[in-house]
């Protein structure tokens, strides 16, 4: 059913039907989305913490998709947080809105890749998956016990969905139950095929008139030139300050020996075994030329080209890799078991195919690296820029709405612009609505002017002693962002020994929702992690009064993507630092200072140990990035304002 639906209209009600209250940036949002609808222009829309900025793109996005002609519209997002927010409150609150107000009935579904739904023939197989059985070994200890978890809640799911598990999931383990798209026989060869939750799920995305789904698996639609997604003429790109890093992610390469050998490894007797010796033997001269082209010890190595050996042994897999797939052909009337298990072992060598032959091609515009970080050596190659390709695939065919929370970044859109291809494009406009807090009212900037700049070795005694005091001043209540794991032990080494106040410390691979509940469920609390703490994370109200910034968050020196990006401008003449490390390092100071002020009530203190953030020539860019707090580089300040607002804190709790 269509019908024409006024949007400024539309909101209003929804607003009321949401019983919250009418935001002047929501209506802004709406009335700019709707007028680049008109003129054809894509919108980037900077809308602060606060603004209800989901809702003031979902109405225009409703409103189109419900009007005579209109098609689906996609919206995509960098977490999963902001996936459950769309699709469990803001969307069925639309929808009853729509509903009550409008007698129509809007539709919306969520769409992941394959890979991230269980594959109900794996799970249920006669023919068991070696790799996977091997989990399930007692000796495998924590990897096995999960092993034993997923495919208990994997006998019980109703979506299938990894992401509905409730804890992250090691890679190994979640391999044994999903397959890719290669991997997959097809839904009319599988004895699963009516109730595959792929399918499902892409049955529904058919129909919905918004359709939700990730950064990802945006980039792999647009890239690839699979239709994944439906039919679909709007694009919004929530959390967009995400999606080049996403992008580039989601289309870079990588090998690597245990990959190559995992492949080989299940195609057993369907091949020659002159084929089978040549699969060997590539597996073996890759993994040698892997270790021959790299320092195991420094843990990552660019590669300006590829090493002879490096470039022969890629030959070696992707030629002997096509005469396998050559040999396997499918036969008719197969057993649906060993059907699917002959597609997965064919798509494996498919896939070694091609990623052998993208990485043999890989020019000038690409950077290549040999990371040994904990795993087997991986050859990586990623793009040096995704903006020609958002802009050729992406924005040349959709319009596009690109909103954040932070966009800007040294007071101007200039950087992301730039970063999605749209810098020239007269058609696209940049349009910052605020928010509706009081910044500058609610909380407070204090840089550590007076300590010495951060060295190579992390956090000093000096900057520890000023964090200690900090965090005693507001009796824990702290949430602290470190750069680097490093950081994060010496923080906590030194904080459990200093403050009396509990301490919750992030460890790798621990579930970020899991040490957030734990730090606001305490409130005297103090939380410390890493990167991926210093963005969408909301702790609303007493529990976190203050967020410690230990350093200015620049790239690190041996990151092969950003700083070949660098590379590439200032060998065109221009300045690296300022084009890509400064806008980088911007980005992610607003995104950690935007943890402190989460509603109109909070009050807070966000505290920046590194004195360059004061004192540089830069400092001053970097802190129109971040939202404008009352700015101090007097610590007795902070310290008086941290009491105060502890002292608050302590009453309001012991009132309610």
């Amino acid at each position: 059913m269509s019908v024409d639906i006024d949007a400024q209209e539309l909101l209003h009600k929804a607003v009321k039907s949401f019983q919250g209250a009418e935001r002047s940036g929501q209506f802004q949002m709406v009335h700019t989305i709707v007028e680049g609808l008109a003129a054809g222009g894509h919108r980037i829309i900077q809308a602060g913490t606060g603004t209800g900025k989901t809702l003031g793109y979902l109405v225009p996005a409703a409103t189109h998709a419900l009007s005579e002609g209109g098609r689906a519209v996609v919206v995509s997002t960098a977490t999963i947080a902001l996936q459950r927010q769309l699709m469990e409150k803001d969307l069925p609150l639309l929808a009853k809105a729509l509903l009550e107000e409008y007698g129509v009935t809007l539709t919306f579904a969520v769409l992941k890749g394959r890979n991230n739904y269980v594959c109900l023939q794996k799970l249920h197989s006669a023919i068991p998956d070696p790799e996977g059985e091997a989990l399930f070994e007692v000796s495998r200890g924590a990897l096995g016990d999960q092993a034993v978890a997923v495919r208990e809640w994997a006998n019980e799911t109703d979506t299938g969905d990894k992401d509905d598990f409730g804890d992250d999931i090691d890679p190994r383990v979640w391999r044994s139950f999903s397959v890719n798209r290669r991997e997959c026989v097809g839904e009319s060869k599988c004895a699963f095929g009516e109730d595959c939750f792929t399918a499902k799920h892409r049955l529904l995305a058919q129909t919905a008139h918004i359709v939700v789904t990730n950064h990802a698996l945006l980039a792999i639609d647009v890239v690839e030139g699979i239709p994944i997604l439906p039919e679909h003429d709007i694009v919004v790109i929530d959390e967009g300050h995400e999606i080049v890093d996403r992008a580039t992610g989601a289309i870079t390469i990588e090998l690597n020996a245990a990959g190559v050998e995992r492949a080989v490894s299940r195609v057993g007797s369907q091949v020659s075994d002159q084929t089978m010796d040549l699969l060997v033997d590539a597996q073996k001269a890759f993994e040698d030329s892997l270790l021959g082209a790299s320092d195991p010890t420094s843990g990552l190595t660019r590669l300006a080209l590829l090493d002879p050996q490096l470039l022969l042994a890629l030959i070696l897999i992707r030629d002997s890799s096509q005469a396998g797939v050559i040999e396997m052909s499918s036969q008719k009337g197969e057993d649906p078991d060993i059907a699917a298990r002959n597609q997965r072992a064919r798509g494996g060598l498919e896939e070694l195919h091609d990623l052998a032959g993208a990485l043999i091609s890989q020019g000038n515009d690409s950077v290549l690296w040999i990371d040994h970080d904990g795993r087997p050596p991986t050859l990586h190659s990623a793009p040096l820029s995704v903006a020609h390709i958002l802009r050729d695939k992406l924005f040349a065919e959709k319009f596009a709405v690109v909103t954040s929370a932070t966009l800007t970044t040294g007071g101007n859109f200039d950087a992301i612009t730039q970063s999605l291809g749209l810098g020239t494009d007269a058609r696209t406009e940049t349009v910052d609505v605020g928010s509706p807090f009081d910044y500058p009212k609610q909380g407070i900037l204090y840089v550590a002017a007076d300590l010495p700049p951060p060295g190579r070795e992390g956090l000093d005694m000096a900057a520890l002693d000023a964090m200690g005091e900090l965090v005693e001043a507001s009796g824990g209540r702290t949430l602290i962002l470190c750069s680097s794991w490093r950081a994060v032990e010496k923080a906590g080494e030194y904080l459990r020994v200093r403050c009396d106040t509990p301490l919750h410390i992030q460890r790798k691979g621990e579930s970020v929702s899991l040490s957030v509940e734990r730090f606001t469920a305490e409130i005297e609390s103090t939380l410390i992690g890493t990167l991926s703490l210093w963005q969408g994370v909301d702790i609303p109200g007493d529990s976190c009064i203050q967020v410690i910034i230990d350093r200015i968050p620049f790239p690190r020196p041996d990151d092969p993507v950003m700083s070949a990006r660098s590379s590439r401008v200032d060998e065109a003449g221009g300045s690296g630092f300022r084009s890509v490390t400064l806008p980088r390092a911007g980005l992610l100071l607003a995104q950690a200072s935007g943890r402190l002020i989460r509603s109109g009530q909070d009050r807070g203190v966000v505290s920046v140990l590194d004195s360059r953030l004061a004192n540089s020539g830069y400092g001053g860019s970097l802190r129109k990035s971040m939202p404008p707090m009352w700015f101090t580089r007097d610590k007795s300040v902070a310290i008086r304002s941290l009491k105060r607002l502890r002292v608050e804190s302590d009453q309001r709790i012991a009132g309610q």
